[in-house]
């Protein structure tokens, strides 16, 4: 039988600290403390080479639970649509119009985080209603 591996989720992006924060407010994640012997991630930072400065930044669950986010700065931008995304399963068990109620009651917790509201997903007989979103980078995620 073969065992269960742990996975991390890596995004690319222009600024990983400032994604890596917004997706601990939209998860309920937490940034590890500084490395030791600075008081602050800035502090840190600024003792880094330019071209090392905010290179990658992780966030994690802080029950062990979900997996570790690590958010790596690449030189180019999004062009295309994810091949993988996030679906934040905040409508669980829910149908109809509570569900819809739940996923726009995220929507709007989240857009003043700088998340796009993208296209409402209505179900289908098959599938219950999702909600499209873009991260403060463009990267798309769903509100399922």
């Amino acid at each position: 039988m073969a065992s269960i591996k742990q996975v991390q989720i890596t995004f690319d992006c222009a600024e990983p600290e400032r994604v890596a924060r917004f997706w601990c407010e939209v998860l309920g994640y937490v940034a590890p403390p500084p490395p030791e012997g600075f008081a602050t991630w800035d502090d840190f930072k600024r003792s880094q080479p330019p071209e090392e400065q905010d290179s990658g930044f992780a966030c994690s669950d802080p029950s062990g639970v979900g997996p570790r986010l690590y958010f790596q700065r690449v030189p180019e931008g999004k062009v295309v649509k994810n091949r993988v995304h996030l679906d934040v399963r905040v409508g669980t068990g829910l149908v109809g119009e509570e569900r819809l109620a739940a996923l726009e009651a995220e929507c709007a917790r989240l857009v003043p985080l700088g998340a796009v509201r993208g296209q409402l997903l209505r179900a289908d007989g098959v599938n219950e209603s999702c909600l499209l979103m873009q991260d403060i980078e463009g990267n798309e995620f769903c509100l399922d």
